[in-house]
């Protein structure tokens, strides 16, 4: 159970797209892991029986949100059996098993603890085995162990042998099946549904062939209106203008990834009738393709087609990107976790990659990773940013964040709905650090 303690003296780091800070300022925490009231420390009293920390000298920020998360690996290249087209049903077949399961199931509990240790107080999953990812994330909200906020959305929704199928995907071919797997994850307990409306890079099976549409407008319709109707915000897998195109039209909630965009699909992201709040948002993840463009071959591992499509989708996500920040669109952040290069505890590097090559200020990509994300995945209500009111989810850091991100590397503290974890620790993997240090 959380205990009440305030922070006084730290320098608030707002999280607004200003840089806003407020410095010399007291967080009261209470009991109930909700924060009671913020302020200047010199007109913010801490009440009898609070443990005060001394904060001065540090940062205090919202915890992170990544809204863009998978668990079923670390982050170091994926071994070449898991990935075999051939083997692709074997290895779903043992996945889902109970023993695949009780393994999923573990290394998705690590994983997202190792989240959690870096700062990333609320996770969104967009892609799991089956649906381990929703029992860690009840066993956490029932106070079984600490973790951070988990929305879970079990296994990606796919046409047959579309981008994720079968390892990481329930497959359909009509709009009646798409509309009965969608309503099967939602019995199933998940927060969030994820949508393969393209091909993909890992996957692809040709140069050029990631971002070739998939999934039809009907079908990703009728799985938009189940999740709708549960009041689910759906994501979707699109590299390619006619793929996001597609989706915004049948109404997803966020594009994963991204293109550039023409101005259909600028209107469409800006006004969005069939999506869950009336507009829809982007979620680019350039920590996925960059290291298998800048890396060479022989470090990476990977196939020249693979390499090909990991260029062709890294150029049109910086386009998107480029294209939502000049007509207002929405941006959030997410890191797509396990994929080769992308760990559990480098969540600052996306944000590092959404300023050097994405063009976002410093302030804003930390305002898309608290408050801006908080919005998009559903939560803002409860988390996102430090006012009294919201869930002490915190990030304490020695050195300023809007100066550098690497003050994410090692946090002084991290605070997930009220409870301390001081000193966080996870494992790091040097060789792969050191290459994407290269970068």
């Amino acid at each position: 159970m959380p205990e009440a303690f305030a922070l006084t003296g730290a320098t608030i780091v707002v999280g607004d797209a200003d840089g806003t800070t407020l410095p010399g300022s007291t967080v009261l925490v209470g009991s109930t892991g909700d924060i009671e009231a913020v302020g200047p420390a010199a007109d913010t009293a801490v009440p009898a029986g609070y443990q005060r920390i001394d904060a001065t000298g540090r940062f205090v920020v919202p915890g992170l949100i990544n809204a863009h998360a998978h668990l079923f690996s670390n982050g170091l290249p994926l071994p070449p059996l898991l990935v075999n087209e051939k083997l692709s049903g074997v290895v779903a077949t043992v996945g889902r098993s109970p023993i695949g399961q009780m393994v999923f199931k573990r290394r998705t509990k690590a994983n997202v603890q190792t989240q959690l240790h870096s700062g990333v107080t609320t996770l969104r999953s967009v892609g799991d085995t089956s649906y381990e990812v929703v029992r860690v994330a009840e066993e956490i909200d029932a106070g079984k162990y600490l973790g951070p906020r988990v929305l879970a959305s079990g296994p990606l929704l796919a046409i047959t042998g579309g981008h994720g199928a079968p390892q990481i995907a329930l497959t359909s071919d009509s709009p009646w099946e798409a509309r009965r797997n969608a309503r099967a994850s939602i019995q199933r307990g998940v927060k969030a549904i994820k949508i393969s409306a393209t091909a993909g890079v890992t996957d692809a099976r040709a140069v050029g062939y990631a971002g070739r549409p998939e999934m039809t407008e009907e079908e990703m319709t009728a799985i938009c209106e189940e999740a709708h109707n549960a009041g689910i915000p759906v994501a979707a897998h699109a590299q390619s203008a006619a793929g996001i195109l597609a989706s915004l039209r049948a109404g997803v909630d966020t594009i994963e990834h991204g293109a550039g965009m023409n101005p259909e699909i600028i209107d469409l992201f800006r006004d969005n009738p069939r999506s869950l709040r009336g507009w829809s948002a982007l979620i680019p993840t350039l920590q996925a393709c960059l290291p298998l463009v800048q890396l060479d071959q022989e470090t990476t591992g990977v196939n020249d087609i693979v390499r090909a499509n990991a260029e062709m989708i890294a150029d049109e996500m910086m386009q998107g990107i480029r294209d939502a920040l000049d007509n207002g669109i929405t941006i959030g952040m997410g890191n797509d976790s396990a994929l080769t290069y992308v760990t559990h505890y480098n969540i600052w590097r996306e944000m590092d990659f959404l300023v050097r090559y994405g063009g976002l200020t410093r302030a804003r990509t930390l305002n898309s990773a608290t408050s801006t994300n908080a919005t998009i995945i559903g939560v803002d209500d409860v988390t996102g940013s430090i006012e009294a009111g919201k869930c002490a989810d915190l990030v304490v850091l020695d050195t300023n964040p809007l100066d550098d991100f690497r003050a994410f590397v090692d946090p002084a503290m991290v605070v997930t709905r009220g409870t301390i974890i001081d000193h966080p620790t996870v494992e790091r993997y040097a060789e792969l650090d050191a290459q994407l240090e290269s970068l």
